[in-house]
């Protein structure tokens, strides 16, 4: 979205946050790195199947290209939450499934989001691997206004439509991110950035706040409350998801 206007796009700050994929076109141009928080559950799944040392190649909402996408990449496609199969959408199952070097991760939100990203570094990010992702982009130097950070909270859908609904995990996950980075010493965040920071910080439980908010009740409604106590974990991992050439790596300082 280069035509973006100029208000739109936090210019003069060193963190930035916009939502889901218009939010991720509208900052990504401008953007040293970008940084996609998708709590539940793709970014999770990204840092629990990093950790194992799987690849994670993101790829659009399952549909038919997917299978030939994964054939193409030598890589497993993972289904469905509620569908058979070792690999999904879901934390849980990939730590339960067989160890894959490689696996395609389609999802609406994140997936879409990361896979949808040209000409700007992309790494994704939750509460499980805020502290690791914070270090690693202190350690690149990003986080100032000529070196920017783009915060993207992805958001879910409302059923049946195409319209963005704002989601308090990926805010929650936003703002443990923009925290982090102010605690690193970083000083320029744009009042979205800020805000998110701020609304994180005082969340006395932010476990509590995310499992009993509207996407954790959804996972727990339809039997993946697992889910959302493995997202909730925070700096778990010390993996860093960096998509390098289409999928995404553990990049962390060994």
């Amino acid at each position: 979205m280069g035509s973006a206007p100029q208000w739109a796009r936090q210019d003069g700050f060193g963190i930035r946050m916009e939502w889901g994929r218009t939010g991720a076109a509208v900052l990504g141009p401008g953007a040293g790195c970008l940084v996609v928080i998708d709590v539940l559950s793709f970014t999770t799944s990204v840092s629990v199947a990093t950790a194992a040392g799987t690849a994670v190649f993101p790829y659009r909402w399952r549909d038919a290209s997917a299978r030939a996408f994964a054939a193409e990449n030598g890589a497993e496609l993972a289904v469905g939450r509620r569908e058979a199969g070792p690999w999904s959408l879901s934390p849980a199952a990939i730590r339960r499934a067989p160890f894959t070097p490689r696996l395609v991760l389609p999802s609406p939100n994140g997936s879409t989001i990361a896979a949808a990203v040209e000409r700007t570094p992309v790494v994704a990010a939750c509460l499980r691997n805020v502290g690791a992702v914070a270090d690693w982009l202190l350690a690149g130097r990003w986080g100032t206004p000529d070196r920017p950070i783009a915060i993207i909270p992805a958001g879910e859908h409302w059923p049946g439509t195409d319209t963005v609904r704002p989601a308090l995990e990926d805010w929650l996950g936003a703002g443990a991110l923009a925290a982090a980075l102010l605690d690193r010493g970083r000083t320029t965040p744009s009042p979205e950035a800020r805000t998110a920071a701020t609304a994180f910080v005082a969340t006395a439980d932010v476990g509590a706040a995310i499992t009993e908010c509207a996407s954790g009740r959804e996972l727990a409604a339809i039997g993946f409350a697992e889910d959302v106590a493995i997202a909730i974990e925070r700096d778990a991992d010390a993996t860093v998801p960096v998509l390098t050439g289409n999928a995404f790596v553990d990049r962390r300082a060994r």
